[in-house]
């Protein structure tokens, strides 16, 4: 089975209402449904605001992070990605992983552009690992299925050796790889179009399941030009 985490804010306050059961993502770069995700939520990914700051053009505040991800942790069905910068490379992120003070209450993340042994790697120390796709491999692409494929193959003997979630993946959780879990903001930002309905958006996206087990496939190799 796969958890989805739908994206706040989601507004109005009704909509998220309607929502009572589901499972959240809130963000700190937008954190004010933090709340009552907590109060009518099944869980609550909180997420670390980097996408957002990065394309705002913003600095990022992780001592504010840590301790707004503390007030939250005390809840056991709540979890945390760790900070990392969008464009950096592995050791910028291993140096943030060394910062980290919440434990095994994070997950930290490993975009499609970083080494296959880093993430590897992530899988031996943590319990929980993000996968971010980098502008080389938007999800669904030729480009993702190439590099999801390596990464399974690599990490997989079988089933996955740690959780995999998916940033902003829930369109692929069909896909075929071993996602615990996937995050969305689609119902936050699509839901007043017409003839949409956020509860039914809801539905339709949490009946869609990743496979628990992960088989060998054939790589394709990239193609150089």
């Amino acid at each position: 089975m796969t958890i989805h985490y739908h994206g706040t804010p989601i507004s109005p306050r009704r909509v998220l209402y309607e929502l009572s059961g589901r499972s959240f993502c809130v963000s700190f770069a937008a954190p004010a449904d933090v709340a009552v995700c907590h109060q009518i939520g099944q869980s609550v990914m909180l997420d670390n605001g980097a996408f957002s700051a990065w394309r705002a053009g913003k600095a990022t505040n992780w001592p504010g992070y840590y301790a707004w991800c503390e007030q939250w942790l005390d809840h056991w069905t709540t979890w945390a990605v760790v900070p990392d910068v969008i464009g950096g490379g592995p050791e910028e992120n291993d140096t943030l992983l060394l910062q980290w003070p919440h434990a095994e209450r994070g997950a930290p993340v490993w975009h499609t552009d970083e080494p296959l042994d880093r993430l590897a790697r992530l899988c031996d120390d943590w319990q929980r690992v993000c996968i971010g796709s980098s502008n080389l491999h938007p999800p669904g692409t030729e480009r993702w299925h190439r590099v999801m494929t390596a990464a399974m193959n690599r990490i997989c003997t079988r089933r996955a050796p740690s959780w995999l979630h998916m940033l902003r993946g829930m369109a692929v959780a069909g896909y075929g790889y071993p996602f615990a879990s996937v995050d969305s903001t689609d119902i936050g930002r699509n839901h007043h179009l017409p003839h949409r309905d956020a509860a039914k958006m809801a539905q339709r996206w949490d009946a869609v399941q990743a496979p628990g087990a992960w088989k060998p496939k054939p790589e394709q190799m990239e193609l150089v030009a």
